[in-house]
C-alpha cells in the first residue's frame, strides 16, 4: 500500500502542474489572440504525445495491426462522443448551450490525456519508482498550457468562476484514476492490450487536437505566432519526453 500511496503522489505532481494551468487563466485576463495562442501550444504538445511517447510505443505490438484499429476506433470513439454531447446540449440547452460543445469536448480531451499520463506513471512505478517520478516530473510542464487552455476557453464561454475552479480541480480525478489503473490492472494485462489501449486513447487524442482545439483557436482572432506555438508546443513535449523520459 505504501508504494500505490508513492505511486498517489507521483500522479499529484502533474495534476498541480494542470491546476496552477488553470489558476493562471483566472488570474490574467485571457485575451481571443492569448486564447487562441494557448490552445494552439495546447494542442502541439497533445500532437507531440501522439507522436513521440503513444503510438511508437503502440507499434511494437504483434501484430501492429491491432493497435492501428484501435487508433482508428479511438478517433470514431470520440467522434460519437462529441455528437452526442453537441446533442444533448442543443436539445436541452438551446442555442448557447451549443457553443459550450467546444469547451465540453477540449474539456475531455485533457481529462483522456491526463488519464494517459496517470497509466504511464502507474505502469512506469511497478518497473521502477524512479521512472514513475521521471515521468511525473517530465508531464508537469506539458500539462501547465492544457490546464491553462482549457479554463481559459470555459472563461471565453462565460462559465462562472466557482464553476470554472472547480473543473480545474476535477482533472485530479482521472489522472488518480489512470495512475490506480496503471499500478493494479494494465501492469498485469498482455502486451497487445497495454498498447492497444495507448493507440486507442492516441485515437480520441489526435480527433480532440485536430477537430477541437485547432478549431476552437482557429474561430478567434488570428496570429502569425499560432503556428509556432503549435510547433513549439510539438517540441516542448519532445524536449521533456528526451532529456526527462527513460
Amino acid at each position: 500500500m505504501n508504494e500505490f500511496l508513492q505511486v498517489l503522489m507521483y500522479a499529484a505532481m502533474p495534476a498541480l502542474g494542470n491546476f496552477f494551468g488553470g489558476i493562471l487563466a483566472e488570474v490574467f485576463n485571457v485575451s481571443e489572440k492569448t486564447l487562441s495562442l494557448a490552445l494552439h501550444l495546447a494542442a502541439g504538445i497533445i500532437l507531440a504525445v501522439i507522436g513521440v511517447e503513444l503510438m511508437p510505443e503502440a507499434l511494437e505490438a504483434e501484430p501492429p495491426y491491432v493497435p492501428i484499429l484501435a487508433f482508428v476506433a479511438g478517433s470514431a470513439f470520440f467522434v460519437l462522443l462529441d455528437g452526442a454531447i453537441g446533442y444533448v446540449q442543443s436539445r436541452f440547452g438551446g442555442e448557447n448551450k451549443r457553443g459550450m460543445s467546444a469547451a465540453v469536448a477540449i474539456y475531455i480531451g485533457v481529462a483522456i490525456d491526463l488519464f494517459s499520463d496517470g497509466v504511464m506513471i502507474g505502469t512506469g512505478s511497478t518497473v521502477a519508482a524512479s521512472l514513475g517520478l521521471l515521468l511525473a516530473i517530465g508531464q508537469v510542464p506539458a500539462d501547465i498550457p492544457e490546464g491553462f487552455a482549457t479554463i481559459a476557453t470555459f472563461k471565453s464561454k462565460g462559465v462562472s468562476r466557482g464553476k470554472r475552479l472547480l473543473l480545474s480541480a476535477s482533472f485530479a480525478i482521472p489522472i488518480f484514476l489512470g495512475a490506480t489503473v496503471g499500478f493494479w490492472a494494465v501492469r498485469d494485462s498482455a502486451e497487445i492490450v497495454k498498447l492497444s489501449l495507448l493507440a486507442f486513447v492516441a485515437g480520441i487524442l489526435l480527433t480532440v487536437a485536430i477537430e477541437e482545439m485547432l478549431t476552437e483557436a482557429h474561430d478567434r482572432p488570428d496570429s502569425k505566432w499560432a503556428a509556432l506555438f503549435l510547433s513549439g508546443g510539438f517540441a516542448l513535449f519532445t524536449f521533456l519526453s528526451v532529456y526527462l523520459g527513460e
